[in-house]
């Protein structure tokens, strides 16, 4: 999966991302939330709600990748710091979304992919991060603050308290809890192995890979919520100070007094102008934008329900055919990003819109 997509700013410290503006109130319908599936005492967290929030937990990885994509579609030199960075964030999320997906079969249950694909602009699902509302657009500095770094947030981004709605991490903490209590028998059929960025997914067999798949998920993409210096042995940031940079326009290193965005200088690159995509897709758009949006959105819907397919039958091949499709949705997106509104600011992007919409 992670194949297919393949200078001085001022001392700032580290803050949380802000609440998004026009965020939508509801999560997304047949998902039970985060916080209900968090309410459900200890006792009754058994293998039914294991497959449960581990769909939820699809639907989590998976809304993170289109946003992602189109800002790392949108940057125009694609050798800059920033694009590097994201490049690398989408490897890790694409992994991650295969590291659930191998949980939930491991439990006998089946990854629901296209039924988990978010309607952007939206909340997350589970409403997790309750608050941020998930947009697509081109590569912005409010983009980057109020999307990216919010979804990564930690539950303390060095020091600084957040909402009380639940955090990823949290929410993962919580999961590993169960399968600790639990202790479900684990079972390797229909599960996948692929590199796909930096990493390998491997079929996850005991407790002790489902803690370091889970542990590698929540440092990959928050930290630690004490210090970001343990999301530094591989060294790279975690997501959430990787943004960071690029927000502030300086890497992250370790002052007096914390940590601070003080290092090298993180350039912000010269980006397509993609607008943000409105609440129900584009309106009225000349045929060839048309045109391009059906050939994205139909490309988009075989992805998804390929990628399905291939955890329902654990078939290896039926994974390669989504990466090959999944390759193909970075041409009309760039055309689409290149092709300006008329009579409006910007230019157009894709929409990802889900296959049932």
């Amino acid at each position: 999966m992670a194949s297919a997509v393949l200078t001085a700013a001022a001392p700032v410290s580290a803050a949380g991302p802000v609440r998004a503006a026009e965020s939508p109130k509801s999560a997304p319908s047949g998902r039970r939330s985060v916080a209900r599936l968090l309410a459900v005492p200890e006792s009754g967290r058994g293998v039914d709600w294991l497959r449960e929030a581990l769909q939820v937990a699809v639907a989590l990885e998976l809304a993170t990748i289109p946003p992602y994509l189109c800002g790392w579609w949108s940057v125009e030199d694609r050798g800059s710091h920033a694009a590097r960075l994201i490049r690398r964030i989408i490897g890790d999320e694409m992994y991650h979304m295969g590291v659930v997906c191998n949980l939930l079969v491991a439990v006998g249950g089946r990854p629901r992919i296209t039924d988990a694909a978010l309607a952007y602009p939206g909340p997350l699902p589970g409403g997790v991060r309750d608050g941020v509302n998930v947009y697509l657009s081109g590569l912005t500095r409010p983009f980057v603050h109020d999307v990216m770094m919010a979804i990564e947030a930690p539950e303390a981004p060095l020091a600084r308290s957040v909402n009380n709605s639940p955090s990823i991490g949290h929410f993962y903490d919580d999961l590993l809890a169960a399968f600790r209590s639990t202790a479900p028998e684990l079972s390797a059929r229909g599960q996948l192995s692929e590199r796909i960025g930096s990493d390998v997914l491997e079929p996850v067999a005991d407790l002790d890979g489902v803690e370091r798949a889970i542990e590698v998920i929540k440092e990959q993409g928050e930290g630690t919520t004490s210090s970001p210096e343990d999301a530094f042995q591989d060294d790279y940031p975690a997501h959430y100070y990787a943004f960071g940079e690029i927000y502030h326009g300086r890497q992250l290193r370790q002052e007096d007094d914390g940590w601070e965005f003080t290092g090298a200088p993180v350039p912000f690159p010269e980006a397509r102008p993609m607008a943000r995509v409105p609440a129900g897709g584009w309106p009225d758009p000349p045929q060839r934008v048309k045109d391009l949006l059906d050939r994205f959105d139909s490309a988009y819907a075989k992805v998804l329900s390929t990628l399905e397919a291939a955890w329902a039958d654990g078939d290896a091949r039926t994974l390669g055919s989504a990466v090959r499709t999944m390759r193909g949705l970075e041409s009309p997106a760039l055309e689409l990003m290149e092709t300006t509104i008329p009579g409006a600011p910007g230019n157009y992007g894709p929409q990802f819109r889900p296959p049932r919409t």
